[in-house]
């Protein structure tokens, strides 16, 4: 308002909120979308929000300046519809603006306690506002049957009850309100059948919204992770914009909402492009920026002054906190050292760079020899929820090979992006349970995930679905798959689990070593796993012209057992190890125990190849 006769107001805005987040924790007071109700925030407030861009739509036209008319005075009146989805009635010109519109999701698969610390560092206490009374329609129609029918429900979730939380008994506070649904499926009063709120994972909780863009919008793409700042739209307009029955006051900003002759939308496009601003709410970008990680014990951005200091105090004790993680993942494992050594070396493993087509820094692990259909590998799979910020566990079951979606597919009637269980943000750990395969017949879809998985694991890519064509989308992704014999899929490298342990009851063995690590050292584990991730690593030639001269000399000894593949193996090997050390460069010392563990890993697996009489 201040600046109507020139357009720099706009970065204004922009670097009035950017100076002010930057203020002492000035980010923890914004509440979170992640954490806060809907319906206790108050519109066109300040939110933040941390999300995956599940899909883009078309870019849209807004009336980025109109004028209205008071029809008692004949007064003319400049108005901006920025930041609003709204506008005022008995506008008589518009100048029109572009913005971008991204479907965005929480984080799939993230884990129990992201959310659990993020929401204890949030010093945003919202609770309903007296200013303002959420009105009914503001709670999916399943919530409020679940209400009338249960009122003390209404009572726990307002006291907080305390019946989950996670193993140390930090308990999370009730905030079944925030999940607007247990599963992917919304009944909306104005829309019937029930909204697919397009969650990757089966069960995720939380909300989607429509995130609008209004500059750099080329800089974001599908699958990034964000954390946006804006200004929240939950108008009950919104729901009814392309509803016959609307009355046409107030104004939407959004052009196409217009003029119905100018709108070729089909129903199901309107119905997922427009869904209700209580389910789906709306955010007005103000400021938005891709997180490296959404570990919430780090730093959000490690190049930072502050953040270094951070680095160096956590490097300078990183021995004792790796030899106590070996320790840990030594006792989830049965008492096998060196399967955690792999495993250790599996968690800080990425895609650091791509040559051609091939992602170098990948390192999927086969731990074979786990018990069949044993609740061992289940637990793994818990520990490791523990310790990393976002993981999914798939079970192989013929069922679910044949009937699960894994490829995200264009749906051309709604113009969206249908997602599947492989759009995964960067850097989730999936873990394959193949122990839970059993004979039977995979169909089509069931041969088509499997290609889709092994391609993952290969080229860390995955291949979406547009009908008359596919599209490839890069990925980083840690797979861990857990199998009795050797795995059906391909791996970099299969480690079988030598147990020097046999508890007599697994469930409680698992539950006591979960229960025995102190909360801080479980933090100090999760804080080692993800900053080890982010470090760069380099080779100095002359360590590069010792390894080349080692293989050659290995070579002549064994020309028929060393190949080109192990070579690779042992120098990814080596790369982990000396970052597991907090070593960003190789030594030689580092190069012959990466040897020494691979020299194990296949006297292992020759071992057992021997008892079996057959190929692991």
């Amino acid at each position: 308002a201040q600046n109507v006769p020139n357009s720099d107001w706009e970065k204004k805005v922009t670097e009035y909120f950017k100076e002010k987040l930057k203020e002492n924790n000035a980010t923890n007071w914004v509440p979170s979308l992640n954490d806060v109700p809907v319906h206790y925030l108050k519109p066109n407030s300040l939110v933040k929000f941390r999300c995956m861009v599940q899909d883009m739509f078309d870019p849209e036209f807004y009336m980025g300046v109109y004028e209205t008319v008071d029809p008692n005075t004949n007064a003319r009146v400049l108005h901006f519809g920025k930041y609003r989805d709204v506008a005022e009635c008995g506008v008589s010109y518009t100048i029109t603006s572009e913005r971008q519109t991204f479907y965005c999701v929480p984080v799939p698969g993230e884990s129990a306690w992201v959310k659990e610390i993020s929401f204890f560092a949030s010093q945003a206490r919202v609770s309903p506002s007296t200013s303002y009374t959420p009105s009914r329609h503001k709670r999916s129609y399943e919530e409020d049957e679940d209400m009338d029918l249960h009122p003390s429900k209404q009572k726990e979730q307002h006291m907080g009850n305390s019946s989950g939380g996670d193993i140390h008994g930090c308990v999370e506070p009730k905030r079944l309100e925030t999940e607007a649904s247990a599963g992917h499926h919304l009944i909306s009063p104005n829309c019937s059948p029930p909204l697919d709120l397009n969650f990757p994972l089966p069960g995720e909780k939380g909300p989607a919204c429509l995130v609008k863009v209004y500059e750099s919008w080329d800089s974001f793409k599908v699958n990034d992770v964000l954390e946006v700042y804006g200004i929240l739209s939950v108008d009950p307009v919104l729901s009814i914009v392309n509803n016959e029955e609307s009355c046409a006051v107030p104004f939407p900003t959004d052009s196409s909402a217009l003029d119905p002759m100018e709108c070729m939308d089909t129903a199901e496009e309107q119905r997922v492009h427009s869904p209700p601003a209580s389910l789906v709410p709306r955010i007005h970008v103000i400021l938005a920026q891709k997180l490296q990680h959404i570990n919430p014990l780090l730093p959000a951005c490690l190049n930072e002054e502050e953040s270094k200091t951070f680095v160096t105090n956590f490097m300078s004790e990183l021995s004792p906190v790796r030899a106590e993680l070996l320790g840990f993942l030594t006792h989830a494992l049965l008492g096998d050292s060196l399967a955690a050594e792999y495993l250790i070396l599996h968690l800080i493993s990425t895609v650091y760079a791509r040559r051609d087509v091939l992602p170098l820094g990948k390192f999927t692990v086969n731990l074979s020899g786990c018990p069949r259909n044993s609740i061992f590998t289940e637990h793994i799979y818990r520990i490791i929820q523990q310790l990393v910020p976002a993981s999914y566990r798939l079970q192989m079951t013929i069922e679910n090979m044949n009937h699960s979606r894994f490829i995200p597919h264009k749906d051309y009637t709604a113009n969206r992006l249908v997602s599947g269980v492989l759009q995964l943000a960067s850097n989730t750990s999936l873990v394959v349970d193949e122990t839970q395969l059993e004979q039977g017949q995979l169909d089509t879809t069931g041969v088509h995930n499997v290609t889709a998985l092994g391609n993952l694991i290969t080229w860390q890519k995955v291949d979406y679905d547009f009908n008359y064509h596919q599209m490839e989308f890069p990925c980083n992704i840690n797979v861990l798959i857990t199998s009795e014999g050797r795995s059906l899929l391909p791996s970099d490298c299969q480690v079988h689990l030598q147990p020097q342990i046999i508890p007599p009851n697994m469930e409680e063995y698992m539950n006591s070593l979960l229960t025995a690590v102190l909360p801080s050292v479980l933090n100090k584990f999760r804080i080692y796993l993800s900053l080890l991730r982010l470090l760069d690593y380099s080779i100095s030639d002359e360590v590069t012209k010792a390894v080349e001269e080692d293989f050659v000399e290995m070579r002549k000894n064994d020309p028929e057992s060393i190949t080109a593949d192990d070579l690779h193996r042992t120098l990814l090997v080596a790369r982990f190890l000396s970052l597991s050390a907090g070593q960003t460069t190789l030594s030689r010392e580092r190069w012959l125990r990466a040897k020494q563990l691979e020299a194990l890993r296949k006297a292992r697996l020759q071992q057992q190849k021997c008892v079996n009489g057959n190929e692991l």
